[in-house]
């Protein structure tokens, strides 16, 4: 029952605020979208405080969905721990987000159809965790993909809104696709889509092969490839990450609930929930390994040049996923459950942080015109401190022990992909440590470079915007101490109760037999990391333009992404285009108007050409009548 209302009281607040606010009104439309998700936080922690004290209960059924020959899908909730963690994370997050939102938007004019479209944002994310199959999860997973297209261009009336909507849906649909087909040859293989059915058997058809190509493929790794793309793009790995930094065109509360608690989680999670199918994929294990520790290091250098306070943030975003996707391909997958919880706490308060900035700063979102504004903004400050202190990994913060768990992993596992993860890593980390503190010594120390008006008008955020920042904090300060037996130690095996394979090298004791240098190498990093920034930007500030000047072509490259996005539009976007403009100019208009064109003028001619037949004599028509008939019978006197 609990389980019920955590996942459909989203539901419920997204109702009210969109379709019911003309008959309560704006004020109570927010208020009942806000009370559903504290509500739905409530019973999701309830639920998993309940999972953890009488063991896992048995789906819920809802119904039956689907019914086609031999083909059957239900509706049913899944309550295993790995599902309760997930719905206790979102609910809690997003009930927070919903929280600061009340504040943050509290001057938008249809402010209702913005927490109906966060409610329903919510509702999707926690259909998608709780499935207890394929389809049910791919509805929740298009979910999610659709209401972040209404979110990101919420402000419509911006080109540049639409714009990044429309890059995100796009984006995600090339993932999607290999998600759909992975998902119809799971089907195809293992005659089912329930996650019993196909966990089951999924070592029994380990050998089983695929011809693909004109070549026979383990039929496993195919699949597992597949699943994988779709994770690609809902999680922005590099080659389908294009769409992430732009999507900071939305509020800053929907970039907190996109990075932190939904949209993005959405590819570890089902990675994480595959499992037993991936383990049986080694070399598409690799290939996720490699993906997330060059995700990982591609978005940390192009962190350290971008100049948006939101931007920033949300490449450690597509960094931090690639260190959950490196954990995955290594099978340390409780690790990287570890990671994406620790991550939610933490990027929410970021980006909330981050809001209140841009709040203060009357929408400011370039760090080079902020600065000295620490004072004014004292809580702020503090909060954005604790936030980078987490992301950089610094102990006793809570990135600490997740992303030193990852590397740990990666190394104890003496492969050269885990080298290549833990290196990848091990470099990403100083960089994160970097980039965050530039952000921080950027936005608040130094002397003032906003605006005198902006300046003027520097003020801390009210209460309703604070608090939620405060419980975010407390997360992101205690989580990775408080969890870290639970998810990854001792108590591991007891926590998760069959719902993620355990491989050996998932557990605490093996994760620090690596050698002290190994283990000490990723804290270092962030510590010098944080020192390089603090050289940068407090005691030689002008060193950071002379060395972007020096190094003039490295510079652009990372501050054009790698060139992503022009390579893609050279060759995909413009080619579309032109071949979209061709077969508008010659096949729509010279051949499929052409022809229906021809024929309406060509009637239109003859029809003309008949009207001038009706002079409106009558003894003219008399006469073609007799011509008329002296002609049928003589045909018929004929034909006899």
């Amino acid at each position: 029952m609990l389980t019920l209302i955590a996942v459909f009281a989203p539901l419920l607040g997204a109702v009210l605020a969109g379709v019911a606010r003309p008959f309560i009104g704006r004020h109570l439309a927010v208020a009942a979208s806000v009370l559903s998700l504290v509500v739905s936080a409530v019973a999701g922690v309830a639920t998993l405080v309940a999972g953890l004290q009488h063991g896992i209960a048995p789906p819920v059924h809802i119904g039956t969905w689907i019914s086609v020959g031999h083909f059957s899908a239900n509706w049913a909730l899944r309550q295993d721990m790995l599902s309760l963690t997930m719905v206790a994370m979102v609910g809690v997050v997003s009930m927070l987000i919903h929280v600061y939102s009340v504040g943050y938007m509290a001057h938008d004019k249809t402010i209702p159809r913005f927490f109906a479209y966060m409610s329903l944002f919510t509702f999707a994310m926690m259909m998608l965790v709780t499935a207890n199959n394929l389809l049910q999860l791919f509805f929740g997973w298009e979910g999610v993909g659709l209401v972040s297209y209404l979110l990101i261009g919420y402000w419509y009336e911006k080109p540049s809104a639409n714009a990044a909507a429309i890059k995100a849906f796009i984006v995600n649909r090339v993932g999607d696709m290999g998600f759909a087909v992975g998902i119809a040859l799971t089907y195809y293989v293992f005659g089912t889509i329930s996650f019993d059915g196909i966990f089951a058997a999924a070592a029994a058809h380990a050998s089983d092969g695929y011809r693909l190509f004109g070549t026979d493929f383990p039929v496993l790794e195919i699949i597992s490839v597949l699943l994988f793309i779709g994770a690609m793009g809902k999680s922005a790995q590099i080659f389908l990450h294009t769409w992430l930094a732009d999507a900071m065109e939305g509020p800053t509360p929907i970039s907190a609930l996109i990075h932190a608690a939904t949209m993005v989680a959405a590819g570890v999670f089902m990675i994480v929930r595959m499992s037993p199918v991936i383990n049986q994929a080694p070399t598409a294990m690799q290939f996720i390994t490699i993906i997330g520790a060059s995700t990982a290091l591609f978005a940390g250098t192009v962190g350290c040049v971008q100049n948006d306070i939101k931007r920033i943030i949300a490449y450690s975003t597509c960094s931090q996923l690639g260190y959950m996707f490196l954990a995955a391909g290594l099978g340390a997958y409780p690790a990287a459950m570890f990671h994406l919880i620790n991550h939610a706490f933490f990027k929410a308060l970021l980006f909330l942080a981050a809001g209140s900035v841009i709040h203060a700063m009357s929408n400011e979102q370039d760090i080079r015109l902020m600065g000295g504004i620490a004072r004014k903004l004292p809580v702020t400050w503090l909060m954005m401190l604790i936030g980078a202190l987490a992301l950089a990994g610094i102990p006793p913060f809570s990135g600490y022990y997740s992303k030193d768990a990852i590397l740990a992993a990666a190394y104890a596992a003496h492969t050269p992909v885990g080298y290549y993860g833990w290196g990848c890593g091990l470099f990403t980390a100083g960089l994160t440590a970097f980039y965050i503190f530039r952000l921080f010594l950027l936005t608040f120390h130094g002397t003032s470079r906003a605006p005198r008006h902006v300046q003027e008008h520097v003020h801390e955020s009210p209460m309703v915007m604070l608090l939620p920042l405060v419980v975010l904090a407390a997360g992101a300060m205690l989580s990775g101490k408080l969890l870290m037996p639970d998810f990854i130690g001792v108590h591991s095996i007891k926590f998760w109760q069959g719902s993620i394979n355990l491989p050996v090298n998932a557990t605490l004791p093996v994760l620090v037999a690596n050698p002290a240098l190994v283990t000490l190498a990723p804290t270092a990093a962030a510590i010098l990391g944080v020192l390089v920034a603090f050289t940068f930007y407090v005691f030689a500030p002008a060193f950071p333009a002379a060395l972007s000047q020096s190094f003039g072509g490295l510079y652009r490259f990372l501050l054009n992404k790698w060139y992503f996005d022009e390579i893609y539009d050279a060759l995909l976007v413009r080619p579309a285009l032109r071949f979209a403009r061709f077969a508008w100019h010659y096949g729509d208009e010279q051949v499929i108007d052409g022809v229906p064109n021809g024929l309406a003028a060509l009637t239109a001619d003859a029809s003309i050409q008949t009207v001038r037949l009706q002079t409106g004599s009558i003894a003219l028509y008399a006469f073609v009548m007799l011509i008329g008939l002296l002609g049928f019978l003589s045909l018929f006197l004929w034909v006899r």
